[in-house]
Order: structure tokens, then sequence, then C-alpha cells
């Protein structure tokens, strides 16, 4: 991370607004990324994976509330390239979320430069690219959004903080594995489980990943679980984990001795380490519901004063198949009602329960069949067909025929088809969306944009009786959640955020064959608190929209938009730090 303008202009950035308090404005961070090609064993042998600055997995994103984050994105790969911010909201910013809904993407060897504030939010997310299956060959990191110095966080400050990402994981790459979901053939099940880039391959030379901590510590551990398909079981031998937040929300704090994370999912556990230490702890990432996958991904618990290796067998996970156990843990997640998160009033403060809903969406996958001579997914019997020119440059240019506002509320009694159906949202609406899963994996939802309150989940058919079943005052609010086969899980939304919002299936293949789609959510009255940021000046055209892309030294220039944000803050200061010193030398 690069401090810009250089340490005294921060400095006196931070003087000035805490003293004079002349400015609203929040702090600016600035990255330099490389997204590129590398060589790694995360399972023993030598493959090519995708890294970011040299690392695998790549670095962590570290803010804090209300920061604005300036990230210039270098595309070194073959083939464009799209990050997205999972769970991170961009309010009435859609144009940052790194879809192909609402950015072309970065053609290779190009750079572009994404301009976000992480407004209003803390807690625990990930990164990772969006397109062309490229998540299968790593490019994801963490992102760690800590709260505001005035707005206290519900439990002693840990002692350390410990990123781990926990995925399944193939030895083919990520362009064969797509073709692979192309075909009839489906993906295979994984070659393993990887932490943090390690599979557990002690035996043969290649190293177990290693956490180093002190006896007697507390230390929260931010588990994301990156894969691409598999449900993954989280435990630490001897330790028991106590949730303290998921996906930006502080939880009721409840001892757990291991968590089912599925596909796109991350929590935060705080782990003290009151063993003996007399030698290592065996950290497991097991896989849920895939009696085809046998092998774990393990690493290691170090304590300082340890003694000698870890023994015995790895520390029992759930019983395999059984889905109840993981649906009951689950419901069992519970809102820190009493809690402030991004804001001092407590979370309990919004009572989503007495909202009267809107509109209602039961919204239902299947398994994969052959539509126009094609593999694809569906929902509500429509597969997503991304077009050339994104959902939200075409809104915004007002281009006709690139997509239709009709996506069903309900399947309908018709052929499956391919399409580009968006849902017609309702600025300030309060949704209740139903994810009904006829296939029989489980699958993970995620919207974009937003934290949508999971109030209900159960086996079997959803029906208008279910309601009376929901969790109306303390369900938890993420951005992620899973909904097992032949079962369904209910949500609320408040459409609050302006934008084209993307949601999907986080499973890649799913994802991949055309289970998603978009949520246009329009302000209709022009409100400067409530309305879109405009077309970035740096944005990307592509499709219908190609004959606006100017050079790429032209169009995406980070120098020189790092140059003129410096000119601006250096007038500025230099006029703040000119008054501050008069005052001062009175």
């Amino acid at each position: 991370m690069r401090c810009f303008p250089p340490p005294l202009w921060c400095t006196s950035l931070v003087v000035f607004l805490s003293v004079t308090g002349a400015l609203a404005a929040d702090p600016y961070v600035f990255f330099d990324w490389t997204v590129s090609y590398l060589s790694a064993s995360p399972l023993g042998t030598r493959q090519q994976v995708i890294g970011i600055n040299g690392q695998f997995p790549g670095p962590i994103l570290n803010v804090t509330t209300n920061w604005n984050v300036v990230m210039n994105v270098k595309n070194n790969l073959d083939e464009p390239l799209l990050l997205t911010w999972n769970g991170i909201q961009h309010r009435k910013n859609s144009w940052q979320d790194g879809v192909l809904g609402t950015n072309c993407p970065i053609p290779s060897g190009w750079n572009w430069t994404y301009e976000f504030q992480v407004k209003d939010q803390i807690g625990s997310f990930f990164y990772f690219p969006s397109t062309n299956f490229q998540r299968a060959s790593g490019g994801y990191g963490g992102i760690i959004v800590n709260n505001r110095a005035i707005i206290p966080v519900p439990f002693a400050l840990p002692d350390g903080d410990v990123t781990l990402f926990i995925s399944d994981w193939y030895t083919k790459s990520h362009k064969k594995l797509r073709k692979d979901v192309e075909s009839k053939n489906g993906l295979r099940p994984p070659d393993g489980i990887v932490i943090n880039g390690f599979g557990p391959f002690a035996s043969n030379g290649s190293p177990f990943g290693t956490i180093n901590v002190e006896p007697g510590r507390t230390y929260r551990f931010r588990v994301h679980n990156s894969g691409i398909a598999t449900s993954l079981n989280f435990r630490i031998q001897n330790h028991n984990l106590l949730l303290v937040e998921t996906e930006g929300s502080y939880t009721i704090q409840q001892n757990y001795t291991n968590m089912d994370i599925h596909v796109g999912q991350s929590f935060s556990f705080l782990v003290t380490m009151d063993q003996s230490g007399s030698n290592d702890y065996y950290i497991v990432a097991s896989p849920r519901f895939a009696t085809s996958i046998k092998a774990s991904g393990v690493a290691v618990l170090r304590y300082s004063n340890s003694q000698g290796p870890a023994s015995g067998p790895l520390p029992d996970p759930p019983i395999e198949l059984d889905t109840f156990f993981s649906m009951n843990q689950a419901r069992s997640l519970r809102l820190n009602l009493s809690s402030g998160a991004a804001r001092p009033n407590p979370q309990g403060s919004f009572k989503y329960g007495q909202i009267t809903v809107t509109d209602v969406y039961v919204i239902v996958n299947r398994p994969p069949e052959m539509i126009e001579g094609r593999l694809r997914a569906t929902l509500n019997g429509i597969s997503y067909l991304p077009p050339a020119t994104p959902l939200k440059l075409a809104q915004q240019y007002n281009i006709s025929g690139v997509y239709k506002l009709d996506f069903p509320k309900r399947p309908m009694n018709r052929h499956p088809k391919v399409d580009t159906s968006v849902i017609n949202g309702t600025f300030k609406g309060f949704v209740e969306i139903i994810f009904q899963n006829s296939d029989t994996t489980v699958k993970s939802y995620h919207l974009d944009g937003y934290a949508f309150f999971v109030v209900g989940m159960d086996f079997g058919l959803w029906t208008e009786n279910s309601r009376s079943t929901y969790n109306k005052g303390d369900a938890v609010a993420r951005s992620t959640t899973q909904v097992f086969p032949g079962a369904w899980t209910a949500v609320l939304v408040s459409l609050d955020n302006a934008g084209m919002w993307n949601l999907r299936i986080d499973n890649l293949a799913s994802w991949y064959l055309g289970q998603e789609l978009y949520l246009s959510v329009v302000n209709p009255e022009i409100d400067i608190d409530s309305s879109e940021n405009s077309v970035p000046k740096n944005s990307i055209y592509c499709g219908r929209l190609s004959p606006l892309q100017k050079d790429q030294a032209q169009r995406v220039n980070f120098s020189g938009s790092q140059r003129s944000i410096f000119v601006t803050s250096r007038g500025i200061l230099l006029a703040l730090f000119a008054i501050l010193v008069s005052s001062l030398a009175r």
C-alpha cells in the first residue's frame, strides 16, 4: 500500500480533519496490483496459478470504514479480467462492482483503476476474479474493513489477526475446467482441499501451511471459503471457535467446535490459545456432502513453545451427509442486536421484521440441461446470457435491446430459454426472495450491493405457510447464504442502494452455465444523497459502445489520475497547513 499524498500530507490531512474539522472528506489509500500467472504446488505438483503482486493467495486489502480505495489493477494474464469485491456494497456505485453486467473486462496487458468507498461497512470479505472461470486458479485475497476508532468493537481487541482461505482445488487449469463444464462431462470432484494455497503434503517434502501463535493469547481468525464447488467444515484441534462476525455483521457470540462454511461465505472467530502447547495442533477443512472427496485440507497451529509436531487423528467432522446438522447450525446464527457496527446505533435499530414486503420472488434453480444445443443452467427457467455491452453502460447510454426488465417472480410454465432478463427493482422497496434448490448439491446464493436478512430455511417446498417459521427479530444480515438440496432459504432485503446488482449462485460451474441475473434499482428522483455516481471517467467501453473507447494510454492512466488528485489535495493541504501554522504561532 502507498499512502498518497506522501506521509507529510497524510499526517497533515488527519491533523486538519481532527483539529479544524474543515474538511469532511474521508481518507484515500492507493494500491498498485499486478495480476499474473505464477508457478505453485498447492497439491504437491507444480502448476500455474493466478497471483497478485507475486503472491498466492493475493495481498490483504486492509482498510477502515468509509475509507476511499483507489486500486490500480494491471492485467498480465493472457485473457480479459475483472476483480469483484465480494460483500463490498459500493453504495450508489455499481460501476466498481467488477462483474460483466456493470464493467467491460480489462483486456490483457491493460490496467484499470477501481475507485470505491467502503461506506458504512465493517467486517470480513474477500475479492476474486469474476470472469472466465479464473477463480478456479486463484486470484483471490482477503478484505478487512476495520471499525472507526469512535465505534467500539463488541469484544476485547485480539492479540493478532489471521486470514485463512479454505478451498477445493483442481490440478487442471481454469481454462480446461471451463471446457469440462461446457461439456456433458461437467465438473468432476476436486483433486484436494487447500488452506492458504497449501495442501496436506508434509510427508513428501511440501510444507504444511503454518500459523504461528503465542500461548495464552487470543487471535481473530477470518475464514473464507474461496473454493468453486464444495462446502467445507472448518475446525481446529482442541480449540473452540467463538463466532463473532460474518460478512459485515457482528453476531451473538457462541462457541462452536466446528463450522460448515459454504462456497463464498466468510466467518470471523476468536480463538484462544489455551492449550499446553506441548505440540502443534491441526487446522482442518474437510469436504461436506461429497463422499467422492476423501482428502481434507490440513494446516498447523504452532505455539511458540511447541515441543513437537501435531499428533493423533484429525478432529472429528460432523456426519458426512447430515444436512440436518448443517441446517440447524446455520439457524443458530443470530445478529448481535445491541452492538453497533459501522455506525454508533445498534444493529437491531433497523426493525426489518416490521416492514411491509413490497415484492416477492421465488427463484428456483434446476440442474444443468441442454438448451438450444448447449449445456446451460437456469433460474426460473432462464439461463442468463451476458451481452457484449454491460447492462449498466447500456442503461446509462439508453441503448435498447441489450436486456429486458422482465425476470419472472416465479418459474414460468414454459420451456427453458437463454436470455438477458433483469429484475425491475423498486427503489426503497422491501423484497422477500425465496431460493428453492431443485438440484442435488448445496448452492450458495450471493447478492452484490446489499446485505440481506436470512430469515428462514427448511427442507421441502416453500409455501405461504412457511412464513410462520421466519425469524423476524435477530436474523443475521449477510451477502451469501446456502440453500440445501431439496430445500429453501428465504431472505429479506431493503432496496436502498441504487444501481445494477448481480444476483448469482456462487458455485462456479452453476454461475458459468447461466445461474445468475441482475437487479436494476433506479432512483426515480434527482436526489444528491441517493442518486448514483456518474459513469467513471476511466470507463472501458465494449460491445455497442466500443467506438467510445480511446487509446489505453489516454483512457486508463493511473499515474495521471494520481497526479490530478495530488495537485488538488496538495493545494488544499498547503492552504490548511498555513492556517494551522499561523494559528499555532498565535
